[in-house]
């Protein structure tokens, strides 16, 4: 009888320790100018944990919902501040791996903080999972630990491209383009896979406009523009830039022909709430959707936007997304070890119907890069954007020229 007591308590005891918790540190700017899009984004990251470790149980479908491959054990979730700085971002994920003993990293939405800071990462053997960064030098650097779920600079510049063919096809003259970038990793990335794409689709880059990301004056900048008179114009801005460019639009009273935001700042909810009224017919990128009434995805919307007041985005959809995806593969490795989640997401393979995003599905080439991310344009229309592009997603029809006030 004692025996069986004791062999009963050690089974006990043993069932307890596999049920550790595990540590992951999540970098996102939650002060600085793009602090809106991080506080969005900590609030959808805290959303997935709730619906990972299983206290809302009605959302299913989602990978890695409660972690039976550590027989019940939670994922706790450490944030940190990197103020959209790149060398604080190295500081932070080096102290989340230090101090804080985290397994696994997530973030960093500036492309330059998690250009830096994946590198931390890399050193110390732990996997960071990138779920918006968009920069082409993120991944290929040979790392082992990087894995973006995000779709990158290359694909969008395409899907910019073919989208304005088929507004040339509708009779709207679209030839000569401009492209209007802030100066960091990010924008700078994306201005070079736009300009060999422009080139490579037979188009005309009119105006090629770097500017500083912090500036405060874009006045300069809208008067190039208005001086070339492209046929259409791609921002690459964060939050604060993207809605100092609006107002001087406005401002100076110029309605480029074609609007497009490559997402950030066009998809904080900030930039409704401030300029939407004056930015009507703005194109811009996503993959999120909120989806049909009674959805995975709407009963999602429904419990962000009790949380934070707002739907969810584009941006924050995106990191959520990244963190069901490592959810899934600690699941799978059944173990909080670095080394067991990164061999795990390794072999990721989630179909389109395992997703809240609008991927064709999430699987990993040697680089890191996710093979068979996707996305969609929206259009500002009233106070929300709408699927306008491609035809085949669309919810309404685009208008086209931008109306913008």
């Amino acid at each position: 009888m004692k025996r069986l007591l004791v062999a009963s308590i050690l089974a006990l005891f043993a069932s307890a320790a596999a049920a550790e918790n595990v540590k992951v540190g999540a970098l996102y700017p939650l002060s600085g100018n793009a602090a809106s899009a991080g506080a969005q984004t900590k609030a959808a990251i805290e959303l997935a944990v709730e619906i990972i470790n299983g206290q809302h149980p009605d959302v299913k479908g989602m990978p890695g919902t409660g972690l039976p491959g550590l027989n019940g054990g939670k994922i706790e979730v450490t944030f940190a501040d990197h103020q959209g700085n790149p060398s604080t971002g190295q500081s932070q994920a080096l102290r989340l791996i230090q101090q804080d003993k985290v397994t696994a990293l997530i973030g960093a939405y500036q492309s330059s903080v998690t250009f830096a800071s994946t590198a931390v990462a890399e050193r110390y053997g732990i996997p960071f999972v990138v779920g918006d960064s968009v920069a082409a030098n993120i991944t290929g650097r040979g790392f082992k630990y990087v894995f973006r779920v995000t779709p990158v600079a290359t694909d969008f510049a395409y899907n910019y491209l073919d989208f304005l063919k088929d507004v040339a096809a509708t009779g709207q003259p679209v030839k000569n383009l401009a492209i209007v970038y802030e100066n960091t990793d990010y924008g700078t990335s994306i201005a070079d896979t736009l300009r060999k794409v422009i080139k490579e689709r037979g188009f005309e880059l009119t105006a090629d406009i770097p500017y500083n990301a912090n500036t405060t004056d874009v006045s300069s900048q809208v008067l190039q523009l208005k001086d070339k008179k492209p046929d259409a114009v791609i921002f690459v801005s964060y939050t604060a830039d993207t809605i100092l460019y609006m107002r001087t639009l406005k401002q100076l009273d110029y309605r480029p022909p074609v609007v497009i935001g490559d997402d950030s700042g066009f998809s904080d909810p900030a930039f409704i709430k401030n300029v939407g009224t004056i930015s009507q017919g703005a194109v811009n990128r996503s993959a999120w959707d909120i989806g049909k009434p009674g959805s995975v995805t709407a009963k999602i919307n429904e419990l962000f936007k009790a949380k934070t007041g707002f739907d969810l985005d584009d941006t924050s959809g995106r990191n959520m997304q990244a963190m069901f995806v490592l959810a899934d593969a600690i699941n799978r490795a059944g173990s909080g070890k670095s080394d067991a989640i990164r061999d795990a997401l390794k072999v990721t393979d989630l179909k389109p119907d395992q997703l809240m995003m609008g991927y064709k599905g999430v699987k990993f080439d040697d680089t890191g890069q996710n093979t068979l991310a996707a996305t969609y344009l929206i259009q500002l229309q009233g106070d929300q954007y709408v699927a306008v592009w491609p035809a085949r997603s669309a919810t309404a029809k685009l208008q086209i020229p931008y109306k913008g006030w």
